[in-house]
């Protein structure tokens, strides 16, 4: 169940500017006629202006040189070495991926508590979700409820969203609102005694590995939701992920890992390439370092 998410400047500045105070008050929990729906949905999303988020292999260059007569064809390349070497970059690839059960292994293990109690998911559901954290990342699992805050599309407005607000906590560079339909961002809980997100070095901006099933997304901070819940992210994030992101009947009730990188950042928060490249770079990290 989503509520009205923390769109107020002050939950903006409060990101923007980890020194700041803490935001006002939540926004008392609404509830919402939604059935949820697992069924998931195949990602049709495209990056903005249709570049590619992963880049080629850079072309090796040839070294110059004087040919000795001979002697310098007896010393060309070995093939048999080269076809090893191949072979041994392509095992370190496949032991650098970043995958779903990779990092759904090392997320599920709660060794340190970062926040002083749990949260809920829901309005009128028991408080069990705890953030657990390492040097590198905090994290949680739980459900996923659409946000549809932002601009006005097709997708997000109020005539498709109940409880839309036109409005994010975290700005694009442009100092416009963030984009619910085209940008994968997640909601982070308000700072409150229970965390405050902003000790954990997270703050708008912030990028994090999103993981159902056996998809890797990533994702940014985008927004801000009342202190006690936890478990909402953008209708593009849901939709990557293969899961409906309707805002009234989408989302699903369990299963999200949310890993937040800390002290990370994509200056303009819109540049979903970016995103996704020092996201893997981030993840990578996390997963060797443990």
């Amino acid at each position: 169940m989503r509520v009205p998410s923390l769109t107020l400047a002050a939950a903006g500045a409060a990101l923007i500017a980890p020194a700041l105070p803490a935001p006002a008050t939540a926004v008392p929990p609404a509830e919402r006629v939604a059935a949820r729906d697992a069924n998931a949905v195949r990602e049709g999303s495209a990056a903005p202006g249709g570049g590619a988020l992963h880049g080629g292999g850079v072309a090796g260059v040839a070294r110059g040189g004087d040919a000795a007569p001979s002697r310098g064809a007896g010393r060309a390349e070995d093939p048999g070495r080269a076809g090893r070497s191949a072979g041994a970059e392509r095992a370190r690839r496949t032991e650098d991926a970043v995958t779903a059960a990779r990092l759904l292994a090392r997320a599920g293990r709660c060794t340190t508590r970062v926040s002083r109690g749990r949260y809920r998911t829901d309005a009128g559901r028991p408080a069990t979700i705890p953030v657990c954290g390492t040097r590198d990342a905090v994290f949680w699992k739980a459900d996923l409820d659409v946000d549809c805050d932002g601009r006005p599309t097709a997708r997000c407005n109020r005539r498709t969203d109940p409880v839309f607000a036109a409005a994010t906590a975290v700005l694009g560079s442009d100092g416009r609102r963030l984009n619910a339909e085209t940008l994968p961002y997640i909601v982070v809980p308000a700072p409150s005694r229970r965390w405050d997100h902003r000790a954990s070095g997270v703050r708008g901006g912030s990028v994090a590995a999103v993981v159902y099933g056996d998809r890797v997304r990533y994702a940014v901070v985008g927004d801000t939701g009342p202190r006690d819940l936890i478990g909402e992210a953008s209708y593009a994030t849901a939709r990557a992920l293969g899961i409906r992101p309707d805002p009234r009947t989408g989302g699903v009730s369990s299963g999200v890992t949310y890993i937040v990188f800390r002290d990370s950042r994509i200056t303009a928060v819109e540049d979903r390439a970016a995103a996704v490249a020092e996201g893997e770079r981030l993840a990578r990290r996390f997963l060797a370092r443990h």
